[in-house]
């Protein structure tokens, strides 16, 4: 009920922002970039939990290592544009991407479900499709315990930051009246919706232990198309306007950035140039659902590194603009894998199967109570539409990089067999009337709404 309704005041609030910038014309709304006198005042008050680190306060040898890494994956081939689907339609990404991260973790953006190549991780027998394809996921690993450790101390700094900053407040507040010390404190933290409390190291490392990554990489020249940014006329747009999904709450997201600048490529140093270097890479962002504050767009360079520390990708939306080199990034998150796990699903399998009873020449269900067959037949969707049909729709593409996901899958299909068994025996048992009249209609009733989102749900995905 609380998602439906934020997201029906985010529609609302969308709408009558789209109204506003048609009354506005061709006049875009402001935006700074490094160049302009009011650009560090601004990140200082507006942007605060987005924290850059230059290329050269990074490892050179890691710089090697990860950038080696994305050549490596490129030259084999391990790019790949995903089809999303967004209100009924399937686009193809302009930005083609790949998955790396913990053995069994998946990421779902856009209706669509990615599964990780699995890093080298202990205890787990991955086998790689070479060794070369072995040393990029060894380097990606590598440089997501490097950011792991840099979000883990940003954050303790913005946190030392915002504790003095609010004695420094309660001082001078004290000289105030107390009226008006409401209203400056208000002011204080009134685009950053968290107030500080003092976090415990747990805290900490949930919200900063990346357990995949999200590599894009495009070719701005090879498109023949790219989005226009729509709001402050910022130019070509690599990614639209959008908040991370699918993500822990308040966790940290982690950019590497690595643009193969060509010296054939000159950036514009000309004085009447306004706004930015079309031919430089940029992170675009903008306090969400506010048309007042400006934006800011961020050169990125080669090797840079960016964060989007606690509570930033709720509050603020950011975009990638494409500059004219090709660029390749490396996306650090902590994945919400409460539901995307192939361990998760597993222990889904298993629970729906103890309604099973299964003997030397038959099969029978122990109960059918309306909510153990909806929890079953739940179950039985989730197999076939979150995982089999994603995985086999576009999954088996990462068989270029490892074949680690074909005995999982099938393991499930096996499960998912069992499932459609399952659903063949409610059906003859409902058909039998010795169960009380009341029981039965409560249990065909849940029985076929589930057996209708099947159906709908099948129709779709043969369609596409």
């Amino acid at each position: 009920g609380g998602t439906m309704k934020r997201r029906a005041g985010e529609r609302e609030k969308e709408l009558k922002k789209k109204k506003l910038l048609e009354e506005l014309g061709e006049n875009s709304l402001p935006y700074l970039t490094p160049a302009d006198a009011d650009f560090h005042q601004l990140w200082k008050t507006k942007y605060s939990k987005l924290i850059f680190r230059k290329s050269d306060t990074v490892p050179e040898e890691l710089h090697q290592m990860v950038q080696e890494s994305f050549l490596t994956l490129r030259e084999h081939n391990c790019f790949f544009q995903d089809l999303v689907r967004i209100k009924g339609k399937d686009f193809l990404t302009p930005v083609s991407r790949i998955l790396i991260g913990n053995p069994g973790c998946t990421y779902k953006y856009l209706n669509t479900r990615l599964f990780t190549v699995p890093w080298p991780t202990e205890g787990y027998d991955i086998k790689y499709c070479s060794p070369q394809i072995h040393d990029a996921c060894k380097a990606l690993m590598r440089l997501n315990d490097y950011l792991h450790i840099e979000a883990v101390k940003a954050l303790q700094g913005q946190n030392l930051f915002e504790t003095k900053e609010i004695k420094a407040t309660t001082v001078i507040d004290r000289e105030q009246s107390f009226a008006t010390s409401l209203t400056e404190q208000g002011s204080v933290s009134k685009d950053q919706s968290s107030v500080c409390v003092p976090e415990d190291d747990r805290s900490l490392q949930n919200r900063t232990s990346y357990n995949l990554t999200l590599l894009n990489y495009m070719d701005p020249l090879q498109m023949l198309y790219l989005k226009q940014e729509p709001y402050f006329g910022m130019g070509n747009m690599a990614v639209s306007w959008h908040h991370d999904e699918n993500l822990v709450e308040r966790s940290t997201v982690a950019v590497y950035n690595y643009s193969c600048e060509d010296s054939a490529i000159q950036e514009s140093h000309e004085q009447e140039l306004k706004g930015r270097d079309p031919a430089v890479w940029h992170v675009g962002l903008k306090v969400a659902w506010d048309i007042e504050t400006p934006g800011l767009a961020v050169p990125l360079r080669q090797g840079d590194i960016y964060l989007m520390l606690d509570d930033l990708n709720m509050t603020h939306q950011h975009c990638v603009l494409a500059g004219l080199s090709p660029r390749f990034s490396s996306t650090h998150r902590v994945a919400d894998s409460s539901r995307g796990t192939l361990e998760y699903i597993l222990g889904q399998c298993e629970l729906a199967l103890q309604n099973l009873q299964t003997d030397s020449d038959s099969m029978a269900l122990k109960s059918l109570e309306a909510a153990v067959v909806k929890q079953v037949e739940e179950i039985h969707n989730e197999v076939e539409f979150e995982w089999l049909r994603q995985f086999w729709f576009q999954g088996k593409r990462y068989l270029k990089c490892t074949d680690w996901w074909l005995k999982p899958m099938a393991k499930l299909e096996e499960f998912w067999r069992k499932l459609e068994i399952m659903t063949s025996l409610v059906f003859s048992e409902v058909r039998k009337e010795q169960q009380i009249e009341e029981q039965r209609n409560e249990t065909i009733s849940c029985f076929l709404l589930l057996l209708k989102e099947r159906q709908k749900l099948r129709k779709e995905w043969t369609a596409r």
